[in-house]
């Protein structure tokens, strides 16, 4: 179920950045408001919606349905553990002034101290 969707939502992401690149901008008319041509305003004739913008408008809305069926599908509903408890794993006892010790190279007893 989650690879079909995985299908369609990729099928429609593409088809909607198709669907807008092939579309005309409201801007592309602006010349004609001023001398070069006829229109019905300053940024092009507003009449209905034509048969792109309303298939981009219903892939967009299947991109969406299908962003969260897959956000459903990939979450892990077994365990109930918030944020916290999986970000910082349990931290040493150790007093906030102790040092930890580090063996040199040579394999002598020297030691240097390097606080936490």
């Amino acid at each position: 179920m989650e690879l079909f969707i995985w299908i369609i939502h990729v099928a429609a992401a593409i088809t909607v950045v198709v669907l807008v690149l092939l579309q005309h901008g409201k801007g592309a008319d602006m010349g004609a408001a001023f001398g070069s041509g006829s229109s019905g305003s300053l940024f092009g004739a507003s009449g209905s919606a034509n048969f792109l913008s309303r298939a981009t408008a219903s892939l967009a809305a299947v991109f969406f349905i299908t962003s969260l069926g897959l956000t459903y599908f990939s979450s892990d509903k077994t365990e109930n553990k918030g944020v916290m408890e999986n970000a910082i794993p349990a931290q040493s006892s150790k007093p906030v002034g102790s040092a930890a010790t580090i063996p040199t190279d040579d394999g002598a007893s020297k030691a240097r101290e390097i606080p936490e």
